[in-house]
C-alpha cells in the first residue's frame, strides 16, 4: 500500500476542517489544531499513524471504539466531536483545549497538595463517568491530562487507549513514561477493568505530589519489575507537609492486587474530597476483603462499598442499623442480567430493556421471603458487557444469575434464558420461548415458574395461582408501555415528555392498560417532585391517572407508587399513603427507589427504626442506585449520624455532582457540623449565575458573618416571592440559617398555604431544632397531620 501523503498547513480535511498548525506527534499519531469551517470553532484533529491506519482490523477497531468514546459527556473529559476518514486516513475531531499537559506542569516541580487533590478529583470524576458507560481508558498518564488556565482538568485520548493495548509491551515504540503508569495486571497482559485506570491515576497523583514517579528503572523491563515487586515510598517521605491521610489514599490506589485497591473510582474520589476538607479518608485502608468492581460499574461503588461493609458487619455497621446480629436465615439472591437485543435494531433497546425489568418485577414478587432479586438500576449497568459470572456474583453478592436474549420479529418475540450457579458456573436450567407478543405475560409467568422450580422454591398456593393466570395484551400497546418505562427511569424533563408520549400511545391502542395509566401517574408525580410542574397542576393529574389504573385492576405497582407519592407529598394523607406504600412493595418488592422513598415517609411520620430497615433493604437490592445512595445520606442525617451523612453525601456527589437529595444532605450535614464557611462556599457555587444573590451573600457576610449572609440572601428571595416562582419554603430556609425564628415560622406558614411538597420534612430534619420549642412549630405539624413530638 502506498504511503499516505503528509498533512500540510491549510489542508482541507473531509471538506469541513482547515488545518491551522501542528500541535504534536506521538506513537499514536499526529495532532493538529484546525478550524471547523461551518461552526467557526477551533478543534483538535488527531490522525492515526500509518502503521495502524494500514491494518484493516485495527482501523475498524479504532473507529468502533472511538465512536463509543464519543458518547461520553463530562466536563473533565475532552469531548470527541466526530470520528471520520479523509483519503483513507482515520481521524478524530475533538475539543480544542487551551492549556498545558499535566506532565509539562509537573516538570516545573510538584504541585501544592490542594492543587493536586483538586486535579485528581476532577480526573476521578471524569473516569467515573466513563466507567459508568463501560469504557476503560487504559492509558491514564500525566501526558494525557490537559489542565486549562482556570485549573480544569481534561482527560484526553479516549477511544485510543484500547487500540494502544494492541501493541505488545516489548515493541520499541512503547515509551518509558507509558510503562511507568501501567498497573500490575496490565504489565502482565491480564484482563483489565476500571481498577487499572484507578492505579494509573494513583501514579499521576503521586507524580503531582512529589514530581517523581513511584516506579522507576533504566529500561522498560526494570520499571515493570518495580511495578510487580516493589512497594512505593510513601509520598510524605519525599514531599513534606502533605495532609494527614493522603499517604494512605495514594498507597491504596497503588495496591498490587486489583482487589486491594479502591473498588471504584468514586471511592477514591470520596477520600480525595475528605482529605481536601481536612477529614480522615474513609476507605483508604482496605478491610479483610475488597470485592472487585468491573469497569462499567465503578461509578456507583460507594453504595456497593456500604453494602459490603454491611454484609461483613465491618465496624458493626449491620448491628448499628439492625440493632443486632440480623436474621439467621437469608433469602437466595438472584441477578437478572439485561437481555441481549438480537433484533439488530437499536430502536428495540427500550423494548428489550423493558422485558428485563418485567422479569425482575415478576421474579421479585414470586416469593420475596425466599428469593431476593437485585433491582433494575444495578443490573442494567452490566448491559452490553461480557463479564465472567463469578465476578458478577462477587460484585452483586448473588448466588445465581439469569442470562438471556430477546428477538422480536413483527408480532412475535423469542426469549432464551439460562440460570447459572455462580459458585461453580454450572447451568441449572435453560429454555427458549417463541410466542406472539400478545401472550408475553403468560411467557413471563412460565419462565418465572421454571426458575422457581430450578431453585427449588416452595411456592404458596396463591403464588402458583398467580403464575397460572395471565391475560393477553395488545402487542402495540405493550410495546409502547415498555418503551415508556425506560424513558421514565431517567427522570430528566425531556425523557419524561417522551415517556408520557409512549404511555399515551399505549393507551390509544388499549385504553384499559392499567400499567400505562400507572406510567402516566408516575410521570406527573416526578414532575411535581422535581419542581418541573407546580403541585396544583401535577398532583391532580397524577392522582387521576393512578386512580384510573387502580380501578382497572389494582395490580399496577406504578399506579400505587404514584398514588403513594401524591398522598405523601401533595395530600399529606399519612394513613392512606402508608397503605399505598405497602401495596406498592407487595406488587414490586424489589423496587429499591420505592423502598428508599418509603424510608423518608417513615422518618417524616416518626418511625426511624423502620425507616433504616427499609433503606438497608434498598441498599442490599440495588447497591449501585444513585437515588438510594442519596436517600441514605438524608436518612443518616435525620437519625442524627452527621459524620456518616456527610461522608455518604460526598460519595453520592462524587458519582453525580448534581444529585439534589445528596446535595441537600451535604449542605445540612455541614451546617449541623458547624462548618459554616463550607456551607457558604456551597451557596456561592449554587448561586454563581445570579449576581444579585452573590452580592447579598457577600454584603451580609461582611456585615455580621454567616448569619448576615443568609439574612441578606433570604431578603432577596422574599422580594422575588410571587414574581418568579420562588417558593416560600426556600425563603424560610434562608431565614432559618440566619437564625431569624419569627421570619422562619412566618415563611413556613406561607409554605403551608402553598402546600409545598418539601414542608413535611420539617418533622424529621435536625436543622429545625432551633425553632421546635416555639408553639407555632408543633401547630404547623398538627395542621399537616404529623406528630408534634420531638423526633428521636
Amino acid at each position: 500500500m502506498a504511503p499516505l501523503p503528509a498533512v500540510s498547513k491549510d489542508a482541507l480535511i473531509a471538506g469541513k476542517y482547515r488545518i491551522v498548525e501542528e500541535l504534536g506527534q506521538g506513537g499514536m499519531g499526529i495532532v493538529f489544531k484546525a478550524e471547523d469551517i461551518k461552526l467557526e470553532r477551533p478543534v483538535a484533529l488527531k490522525f492515526l499513524p500509518p502503521h495502524l491506519a494500514d491494518v484493516p482490523e485495527l482501523k475498524e477497531r479504532f473507529l468502533i471504539e472511538a465512536r463509543a468514546a464519543a458518547a461520553l459527556s463530562h466536563p473533565n473529559i475532552c469531548v470527541i466531536h466526530e470520528v471520520g476518514e479523509d483519503g483513507g486516513r482515520p481521524y478524530i475531531a475533538m475539543e480544542y483545549v487551551e492549556g498545558e499537559t499535566l506532565r509539562d506542569r509537573v516538570r516545573r516541580g510538584a504541585l501544592k497538595a490542594a492543587d493536586a487533590l483538586a486535579v485528581a478529583g476532577q480526573i476521578a470524576a471524569g473516569l467515573g463517568e466513563a466507567h459508568r458507560k463501560g469504557i476503560v481508558h487504559r492509558d491514564i498518564k500525566s501526558a494525557n491530562i490537559m489542565v486549562t488556565v482556570r485549573g480544569q482538568a481534561k482527560v484526553m485520548d479516549f477511544g485510543l487507549a484500547k487500540l494502544r493495548g494492541a501493541s505488545p509491551l516489548t515493541k520499541s515504540r512503547t515509551t518509558l513514561g507509558t510503562v511507568s503508569y501501567m498497573s500490575p495486571e496490565q504489565a502482565r497482559g491480564e484482563e483489565m477493568d476500571g481498577r487499572t485506570d484507578l492505579w494509573s491515576l494513583g501514579v499521576v497523583l503521586y507524580e503531582m505530589l512529589t514530581a517523581e514517579l513511584p516506579f522507576k528503572g533504566d529500561h522498560d523491563q526494570a520499571v515493570i519489575h518495580a511495578i510487580l515487586n516493589r512497594e512505593p515510598k510513601p509520598p510524605s517521605k519525599i514531599a513534606a507537609g502533605l495532609p494527614s491521610g493522603l499517604d494512605a489514599v495514594v498507597l491504596r490506589a497503588l495496591a498490587k492486587k486489583a482487589g486491594d485497591r479502591y473498588p471504584a473510582m468514586e471511592d477514591l474520589h470520596g477520600d480525595l474530597a475528605a482529605v481536601a476538607e481536612g477529614l480522615k479518608p474513609l476507605k483508604a485502608r482496605p478491610g479483610k476483603k475488597v470485592l472487585g468492581i468491573r469497569a462499567a460499574y465503578v461509578y456507583l461503588a460507594p453504595v456497593a462499598g456500604l453494602a459490603l461493609l454491611f454484609g461483613l458487619n465491618v465496624f458493626g455497621l449491620r448491628d448499628r442499623i439492625l440493632g443486632g446480629a440480623g436474621p439467621a436465615e437469608r433469602a437466595i439472591k438472584l441477578a437478572v442480567m439485561p437481555l441481549a437485543n438480537l433484533t439488530g435494531d437499536a430502536g428495540q433497546e427500550p423494548f428489550v430493556d423493558g422485558l428485563t425489568e418485567q422479569m425482575i418485577v415478576r421474579l421479585g414478587r414470586l416469593h420475596p421471603e425466599s428469593l431476593a432479586v437485585i433491582a433494575r438500576a444495578s443490573v442494567m449497568r452490566y448491559k452490553g458487557m461480557e463479564i465472567p459470572v463469578e465476578r458478577i456474583g462477587r460484585e452483586l453478592g448473588v448466588e445465581y444469575v439469569l442470562e438471556g436474549s430477546a428477538r422480536r420479529e413483527g408480532s412475535r418475540v423469542r426469549i432464551t434464558a439460562e440460570l447459572i450457579n455462580v459458585r461453580d458456573e454450572t447451568q441449572l436450567w435453560a429454555d427458549s420461548y417463541d410466542r406472539e407478543l400478545a401472550g408475553i405475560l403468560a411467557l413471563q409467568n412460565e419462565l418465572a415458574g421454571s426458575v422457581a422450580e430450578a431453585l427449588a422454591l416452595k411456592l404458596l398456593p396463591d403464588e402458583r395461582a398467580r403464575l397460572s393466570t395471565a391475560k393477553s395484551v395488545n402487542a402495540d400497546a405493550y410495546d409502547a408501555y415498555l418503551k415508556g418505562t425506560q424513558y421514565w427511569h431517567s427522570l430528566k424533563a425531556n425523557d419524561l415528555d417522551t415517556a408520557e408520549k409512549y404511555f399515551e400511545l399505549a393507551l390509544q391502542r388499549d385504553p384499559d392498560l392499567a400499567a400505562a395509566w400507572g406510567g402516566i401517574a408516575l410521570v406527573w408525580a416526578c414532575r411535581q417532585q422535581m419542581h418541573i410542574t407546580p403541585p396544583n397542576i401535577a398532583g391532580p393529574k397524577a392522582r387521576a391517572a393512578a386512580q384510573k389504573a387502580v380501578a382497572l385492576g389494582d395490580t399496577s405497582w406504578e399506579a400505587h407508587l404514584a398514588l403513594a407519592e401524591i398522598l405523601t407529598w401533595t395530600d399529606w394523607d399519612w394513613a392512606g399513603a402508608d397503605r399505598a406504600w405497602i401495596r406498592t412493595l407487595e406488587l414490586n418488592p424489589n423496587n429499591a427507589d420505592a423502598l428508599a422513598t418509603y424510608s423518608h415517609f417513615l422518618l417524616i411520620t416518626g418511625r426511624p427504626d423502620e425507616a433504616m430497615a427499609r433503606i438497608r433493604k434498598a441498599l442490599e437490592l440495588d447497591p449501585f442506585n444513585i437515588i438510594v445512595q442519596s436517600f441514605y445520606a438524608m436518612d443518616l442525617l435525620c437519625v442524627r449520624r452527621y459524620d456518616e451523612a456527610l461522608a455518604q453525601a460526598r460519595q453520592a456527589l462524587g458519582v453525580q455532582s448534581d444529585a439534589p437529595v445528596a446535595r441537600s444532605a451535604l449542605y445540612n450535614a455541614l451546617y449541623l457540623s458547624g462548618r459554616l464557611d463550607d456551607v457558604l462556599a456551597l451557596d456561592r457555587a449554587s448561586d454563581a449565575g445570579d449576581p444579585e444573590l452573590l452580592r447579598a451573600l457577600d454584603k451580609g457576610y461582611a456585615e455580621v458573618g454567616y448569619p448576615g449572609s443568609q439574612r441578606r440572601w433570604a431578603d432577596v428571595m422574599a422580594a422575588r416571592h410571587g414574581k418568579d416562582g420562588t417558593a416560600a419554603f426556600r425563603v424560610a430556609l434562608g431565614y432559618l440559617f440566619a437564625g431569624e425564628k419569627d421570619l422562619t415560622l412566618a415563611w413556613l406558614e406561607k409554605a403551608l398555604a402553598e402546600r409545598d411538597p418539601n414542608l413535611p420534612y420539617i418533622r424529621c430534619l435536625p436543622i429545625y431544632d432551633s425553632v421546635r420549642d416555639d408553639p407555632r412549630f408543633p401547630a404547623l405539624l398538627r395542621r399537616m397531620g404529623l406528630p408534634a413530638d420531638q423526633p428521636k
